[in-house]
C-alpha cells in the first residue's frame, strides 16, 4: 500500500502530529514500507494457531500458597501509635 504526501498530511493531521513539508516525502516512503510488511504478515496462514500472549511457550513462576504471618509483627507494631499484647488500641467505634 503506497501513501502518498496528501494521505500523510491527513494522517498527520488526525494524529495531530505536526510535519513539515520537507519530512513528508520521507515519511509516506517509510510509512508504505512498514504497511506492505503487514500485508505480508497478513498472507500468513494462521488457521490452525491458537492465540498466545506471548511467542514464547513459558509459564509463570509460582510460588507455594503457604499461611504465615509475615514475620514483621514487631516491626509492624513498631509505627501503631498504641499497642497491647501483640495487638493493634484502637477506639471503641460500637457503644
Amino acid at each position: 500500500m503506497a501513501l502518498d504526501k496528501a494521505a500523510l498530511a491527513h494522517i498527520a493531521a488526525l494524529a495531530r502530529i505536526r510535519v513539515s513539508e520537507a519530512e513528508l516525502d520521507p515519511l509516506a516512503e517509510e510509512l508504505s514500507r512498514i504497511l506492505s510488511w503487514v500485508e505480508q504478515l497478513n498472507q500468513v496462514d494462521t488457521a490452525g494457531v491458537k492465540p498466545m500472549a506471548s511467542v514464547a511457550a513459558t509459564g509463570l513462576p509460582m510460588r507455594g500458597d503457604e499461611v504465615s504471618d509475615g514475620g514483621r509483627r514487631d516491626e509492624i507494631l513498631g509505627s501503631a501509635p498504641r499497642t497491647a499484647r501483640g495487638f493493634f488500641i484502637v477506639p471503641k467505634a460500637v457503644e
